[in-house]
Protein backbone atom coordinates (compact mmCIF):
# COMPACT_ATOMS: atom_id res chain seq x y z
CA UNK A 1 0.00 0.00 0.00
CA UNK A 2 0.94 3.79 -0.87
CA UNK A 3 2.23 6.06 1.62
CA UNK A 4 -0.27 8.91 0.87
CA UNK A 5 1.14 12.56 1.11
CA UNK A 6 -1.07 13.60 4.43
CA UNK A 7 -2.66 17.33 4.71
CA UNK A 8 -4.77 18.87 7.56
CA UNK A 9 -7.13 21.40 7.09
CA UNK A 10 -9.40 23.21 9.23
CA UNK A 11 -11.17 25.89 6.38
CA UNK A 12 -8.69 28.37 7.33
CA UNK A 13 -6.32 30.54 4.67
CA UNK A 14 -3.41 28.65 5.72
CA UNK A 15 -4.92 25.55 5.28
CA UNK A 16 -5.93 26.06 2.03
CA UNK A 17 -2.23 27.43 0.99
CA UNK A 18 -1.25 24.09 2.90
CA UNK A 19 -3.68 21.73 0.74
CA UNK A 20 -2.44 23.24 -2.91
CA UNK A 21 1.04 22.57 -1.78
CA UNK A 22 0.05 19.20 -0.61
CA UNK A 23 -1.67 18.13 -3.96
CA UNK A 24 0.76 19.43 -6.06
CA UNK A 25 3.45 17.43 -3.79
CA UNK A 26 1.07 14.23 -4.17
CA UNK A 27 0.92 14.73 -7.96
CA UNK A 28 4.83 14.73 -8.58
CA UNK A 29 5.36 11.92 -6.70
CA UNK A 30 2.64 10.03 -8.00
CA UNK A 31 0.81 9.57 -4.64
CA UNK A 32 -2.66 9.32 -3.10
CA UNK A 33 -3.54 12.81 -1.02
CA UNK A 34 -5.24 12.11 2.52
CA UNK A 35 -6.91 15.45 3.56
CA UNK A 36 -7.74 15.03 7.10
CA UNK A 37 -9.86 17.67 9.59
CA UNK A 38 -9.35 17.35 12.98
CA UNK A 39 -11.64 18.97 15.70
CA UNK A 40 -12.61 17.96 19.29
CA UNK A 41 -16.31 18.69 18.07
CA UNK A 42 -17.25 15.51 19.81
CA UNK A 43 -17.53 17.01 23.18
CA UNK A 44 -19.36 20.08 22.21
CA UNK A 45 -22.86 18.93 23.46
CA UNK A 46 -25.45 20.58 21.34
CA UNK A 47 -22.96 22.24 19.47
CA UNK A 48 -21.49 18.66 17.99
CA UNK A 49 -23.92 18.43 14.87
CA UNK A 50 -23.23 22.16 13.66
CA UNK A 51 -19.51 21.02 14.61
CA UNK A 52 -19.61 18.01 12.41
CA UNK A 53 -21.53 19.42 9.47
CA UNK A 54 -19.23 21.58 9.09
CA UNK A 55 -16.08 19.73 9.37
CA UNK A 56 -17.21 17.35 6.37
CA UNK A 57 -18.62 20.72 4.18
CA UNK A 58 -14.62 21.73 4.91
CA UNK A 59 -13.72 18.44 3.95
CA UNK A 60 -15.76 18.19 0.90
CA UNK A 61 -14.70 21.72 -0.43
CA UNK A 62 -11.07 20.53 -0.05
CA UNK A 63 -11.20 17.35 -1.67
CA UNK A 64 -12.99 19.40 -4.16
CA UNK A 65 -10.35 21.80 -5.00
CA UNK A 66 -7.61 19.42 -4.45
CA UNK A 67 -9.24 17.56 -7.75
CA UNK A 68 -9.27 20.73 -9.48
CA UNK A 69 -5.97 22.23 -8.65
CA UNK A 70 -4.07 19.32 -9.88
CA UNK A 71 -6.20 16.31 -11.00
CA UNK A 72 -4.98 12.67 -11.08
CA UNK A 73 -3.93 11.60 -8.18
CA UNK A 74 -6.70 9.62 -5.94
CA UNK A 75 -8.08 11.56 -3.50
CA UNK A 76 -9.05 10.68 0.15
CA UNK A 77 -10.91 12.87 3.18
CA UNK A 78 -11.15 11.97 6.96
CA UNK A 79 -12.33 13.63 9.61
CA UNK A 80 -10.95 12.86 13.31
CA UNK A 81 -12.60 13.45 16.42
CA UNK A 82 -9.38 14.52 18.29
CA UNK A 83 -7.14 17.42 18.61
CA UNK A 84 -5.32 18.21 15.27
CA UNK A 85 -1.85 17.95 16.46
CA UNK A 86 -2.43 14.56 17.89
CA UNK A 87 -3.95 13.27 14.79
CA UNK A 88 -1.65 14.89 12.23
CA UNK A 89 1.15 13.50 14.66
CA UNK A 90 -0.75 10.00 14.15
CA UNK A 91 -1.26 10.14 10.76
CA UNK A 92 2.00 10.78 10.13
CA UNK A 93 3.30 7.54 10.85
CA UNK A 94 1.55 5.52 7.82
CA UNK A 95 2.39 9.32 5.52
CA UNK A 96 5.22 9.70 2.97
CA UNK A 97 4.66 13.68 3.59
CA UNK A 98 3.05 15.72 6.00
CA UNK A 99 1.81 19.18 5.01
CA UNK A 100 0.28 21.77 7.30
CA UNK A 101 -0.25 25.50 7.04
CA UNK A 102 1.72 28.43 8.82
CA UNK A 103 -1.06 28.78 10.66
CA UNK A 104 -4.97 27.51 11.73
CA UNK A 105 -8.23 28.64 12.04
CA UNK A 106 -8.65 30.67 15.56
CA UNK A 107 -4.92 31.14 15.93
CA UNK A 108 -3.71 34.61 17.12
CA UNK A 109 -2.99 37.01 14.22
CA UNK A 110 0.69 37.82 16.06
CA UNK A 111 1.74 34.27 16.05
CA UNK A 112 5.09 33.62 13.93
CA UNK A 113 3.87 29.90 14.15
CA UNK A 114 0.76 28.02 14.83
CA UNK A 115 0.81 25.74 17.86
CA UNK A 116 -0.40 22.55 15.79
CA UNK A 117 2.00 23.75 12.61
CA UNK A 118 4.53 23.34 15.16
CA UNK A 119 3.46 20.40 17.05
CA UNK A 120 3.26 18.55 13.92
CA UNK A 121 7.12 19.88 12.82
CA UNK A 122 8.46 18.73 15.93
CA UNK A 123 6.98 15.31 16.41
CA UNK A 124 5.99 14.29 13.38
CA UNK A 125 7.65 10.78 11.54
CA UNK A 126 7.96 11.14 8.35
CA UNK A 127 9.31 14.87 6.88
CA UNK A 128 6.27 17.67 7.24
CA UNK A 129 6.56 21.09 4.54
CA UNK A 130 5.08 23.76 6.80
CA UNK A 131 3.54 26.52 4.37
CA UNK A 132 4.50 29.48 5.39
CA UNK A 133 2.93 32.91 4.21
CA UNK A 134 1.49 33.37 1.27
CA UNK A 135 2.00 29.43 0.73
CA UNK A 136 2.00 29.60 -2.94
CA UNK A 137 3.05 25.79 -4.13
CA UNK A 138 6.60 25.21 -5.62
CA UNK A 139 7.17 25.67 -9.25
CA UNK A 140 6.26 23.37 -12.07
CA UNK A 141 8.38 20.35 -13.08
CA UNK A 142 11.06 21.71 -16.05
CA UNK A 143 10.61 25.70 -14.35
CA UNK A 144 13.56 25.14 -11.69
CA UNK A 145 13.05 26.20 -7.98
CA UNK A 146 16.00 26.35 -5.89
CA UNK A 147 15.58 23.67 -2.56
CA UNK A 148 18.26 25.38 0.35
CA UNK A 149 18.92 22.33 2.70
CA UNK A 150 21.03 23.07 6.15
CA UNK A 151 24.13 20.34 6.33
CA UNK A 152 25.36 20.28 10.23
CA UNK A 153 27.94 18.46 12.02
CA UNK A 154 26.37 15.36 12.45
CA UNK A 155 26.90 12.77 9.92
CA UNK A 156 23.40 11.29 10.58
CA UNK A 157 21.75 14.30 8.01
CA UNK A 158 21.61 11.65 5.04
CA UNK A 159 17.64 11.83 4.64
CA UNK A 160 17.82 16.14 4.78
CA UNK A 161 19.85 16.18 1.81
CA UNK A 162 18.10 13.27 -0.20
CA UNK A 163 14.91 14.71 0.55
CA UNK A 164 16.07 18.20 -0.77
CA UNK A 165 17.23 16.20 -4.06
CA UNK A 166 14.09 14.47 -4.10
CA UNK A 167 12.40 17.41 -4.02
CA UNK A 168 14.72 18.97 -6.90
CA UNK A 169 14.75 16.35 -9.14
CA UNK A 170 10.94 16.19 -9.33
CA UNK A 171 10.80 20.24 -9.75
CA UNK A 172 13.77 20.36 -12.33
CA UNK A 173 15.54 22.47 -10.07
CA UNK A 174 18.73 22.65 -8.04
CA UNK A 175 20.05 22.48 -4.59
CA UNK A 176 21.99 24.93 -2.35
CA UNK A 177 23.61 23.01 0.51
CA UNK A 178 24.45 25.53 3.19
CA UNK A 179 26.80 25.06 5.81
CA UNK A 180 27.52 27.69 8.08
CA UNK A 181 30.83 28.15 10.41
CA UNK A 182 31.98 30.35 12.77
CA UNK A 183 35.74 31.00 13.81
CA UNK A 184 36.63 32.16 17.43
CA UNK A 185 39.54 34.72 17.23
CA UNK A 186 42.42 34.32 19.67
CA UNK A 187 43.60 37.81 19.62
CA UNK A 188 47.09 36.88 18.15
CA UNK A 189 48.14 38.46 14.94
CA UNK A 190 48.12 35.24 13.01
CA UNK A 191 44.63 34.62 14.02
CA UNK A 192 43.18 37.76 12.61
CA UNK A 193 41.75 39.22 9.57
CA UNK A 194 40.53 37.81 6.46
CA UNK A 195 43.22 35.47 5.59
CA UNK A 196 44.24 33.81 8.97
CA UNK A 197 45.50 30.51 9.01
CA UNK A 198 42.80 29.71 11.61
CA UNK A 199 40.15 30.86 9.53
CA UNK A 200 41.49 28.99 6.29
CA UNK A 201 41.06 25.91 8.61
CA UNK A 202 37.68 26.55 9.27
CA UNK A 203 37.01 26.84 5.66
CA UNK A 204 38.73 23.74 4.53
CA UNK A 205 36.49 21.51 7.22
CA UNK A 206 33.22 23.01 6.24
CA UNK A 207 34.13 22.54 2.49
CA UNK A 208 34.67 18.99 3.55
CA UNK A 209 31.72 18.34 5.67
CA UNK A 210 29.53 19.47 2.58
CA UNK A 211 31.79 17.32 0.28
CA UNK A 212 30.87 13.70 2.65
CA UNK A 213 27.63 14.78 3.34
CA UNK A 214 26.49 15.30 -0.45
CA UNK A 215 28.28 12.00 -2.07
CA UNK A 216 25.40 9.73 -1.49
CA UNK A 217 23.32 12.46 -2.69
CA UNK A 218 25.21 13.07 -5.79
CA UNK A 219 26.28 9.70 -6.85
CA UNK A 220 21.88 8.76 -6.86
CA UNK A 221 21.30 12.04 -8.42
CA UNK A 222 23.48 13.12 -10.68
CA UNK A 223 21.14 15.32 -12.38
CA UNK A 224 20.17 17.60 -10.28
CA UNK A 225 22.79 20.86 -10.11
CA UNK A 226 23.95 21.00 -6.67
CA UNK A 227 26.06 24.61 -5.04
CA UNK A 228 27.82 23.41 -2.23
CA UNK A 229 28.57 26.97 0.13
CA UNK A 230 30.31 26.87 3.61
CA UNK A 231 29.12 30.34 5.22
CA UNK A 232 30.75 32.35 8.15
CA UNK A 233 27.97 32.79 10.55
CA UNK A 234 25.84 31.62 13.21
CA UNK A 235 23.91 28.48 11.45
CA UNK A 236 20.05 30.52 12.48
CA UNK A 237 21.05 33.66 10.72
CA UNK A 238 22.43 31.99 7.96
CA UNK A 239 19.61 29.70 6.87
CA UNK A 240 17.01 32.67 7.28
CA UNK A 241 19.29 34.88 4.93
CA UNK A 242 19.19 32.04 2.07
CA UNK A 243 15.14 31.54 2.82
CA UNK A 244 14.84 34.80 1.06
CA UNK A 245 15.42 33.46 -2.30
CA UNK A 246 14.58 30.18 -1.86
CA UNK A 247 11.67 28.09 -2.84
CA UNK A 248 11.89 25.06 0.14
CA UNK A 249 13.93 25.36 2.84
CA UNK A 250 15.23 21.64 4.52
CA UNK A 251 16.32 21.43 7.63
CA UNK A 252 16.96 18.17 9.80
CA UNK A 253 15.48 17.33 13.35
CA UNK A 254 16.94 14.66 15.46
CA UNK A 255 13.67 12.38 17.54
CA UNK A 256 14.89 10.83 20.27
CA UNK A 257 13.34 7.94 21.88
CA UNK A 258 11.00 8.09 24.74
CA UNK A 259 12.22 11.75 24.85
CA UNK A 260 9.51 14.15 25.55
CA UNK A 261 8.23 18.08 24.14
CA UNK A 262 9.28 19.31 20.98
CA UNK A 263 12.43 18.09 19.20
CA UNK A 264 13.28 20.69 16.77
CA UNK A 265 16.69 22.70 18.04
CA UNK A 266 17.06 25.72 18.12
CA UNK A 267 17.73 26.59 14.50
CA UNK A 268 14.73 24.48 13.40
CA UNK A 269 12.33 26.53 15.90
CA UNK A 270 14.00 29.55 14.28
CA UNK A 271 13.22 28.55 10.80
CA UNK A 272 10.17 27.72 11.25
CA UNK A 273 9.13 30.54 12.77
CA UNK A 274 10.86 33.05 10.82
CA UNK A 275 12.13 31.45 7.38
CA UNK A 276 10.69 33.37 4.19
CA UNK A 277 10.08 30.48 2.13
CA UNK A 278 8.10 26.84 2.96
CA UNK A 279 10.30 25.00 5.03
CA UNK A 280 10.41 20.98 5.51
CA UNK A 281 11.48 19.58 8.47
CA UNK A 282 12.67 15.78 7.98
CA UNK A 283 12.97 13.80 10.98
CA UNK A 284 16.28 11.19 11.57
CA UNK A 285 16.91 8.81 14.50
Amino acid sequence: MERPVVVGVDGSDGSTHALDRAAEEARLRGLPLRIVYASLWERYGEGAAEEEEAAERVLSDAVERAARWVPGPEVTAHLAPEEAAVALTEESRTAALLVVGHRGRGELASLLLGSVSLTAAGRAHCPVIVVRGAGRPGPPPGRGGRIVVGVGDSTRGEATVAFAYDEAALRGGEVEAVHAWRCAGSGLPEDSGPYSGRREEHIRRAADTLEAALRSAVCGRPEVPVTPRPAEGNPRDVLLAASAAADLLVVGAERRQHARGLQLGPVGHAVLHHARCPVAVVPHA
